[in-house]
């Protein structure tokens, strides 16, 4: 990791999902994405923040950023213990919505990043891991 050890980030209410969407937006930013990727993962961070305030109720994000020898990734790690996706490969399709809304949620924050892993467990709660990846450039800061 570099430059930034990482930040923790508590998702209980609408003001946090704002909170932790511009911290993700600003680590973007500090690593040098593009600025379509800076609002690709603001975007995406907040399709998951609203999941946990929806859903959990409260949970966690955590923002870092990862080194490879050859590029730079901003990984996103939302975590609640909420009641569980019940049915993944579903809530997974475009349009599916248990509380009425567009369904664009997860599979829109899917498209959004580069890599998205999800674990669910009825009655214990969500781990939702994503990443966005850019290449890093010679000289780059470490």
């Amino acid at each position: 990791m570099i430059g930034v050890e990482g930040t923790l980030l508590p998702v209980s209410s609408d003001l946090d999902v704002m909170r932790v969407r511009q911290k993700g937006r600003e680590l973007a930013a500090w690593a040098d994405f593009a600025a379509v990727d800076q609002t690709l993962v603001a975007t995406a961070i907040s399709e998951i923040a609203r999941n946990i305030v929806t859903y959990a109720k409260r949970g966690t994000i955590a923002l870092k950023i990862e080194e490879e020898s050859d590029r730079l990734g901003l990984v996103v790690v939302a975590c609640d213990q909420g009641p569980g996706i019940p049915n993944i490969t579903r809530a997974m399709q475009d349009h599916y919505s248990t509380s009425h809304g567009l369904g664009m949620g997860l599979p829109g924050a899917r498209r959004a990043m580069d890599e998205f892993a999800i674990q669910s467990t009825s009655g214990e709660g969500t781990r939702i891991i994503m990443k966005k990846w850019r290449p890093k450039p010679s000289g780059a800061r470490t």
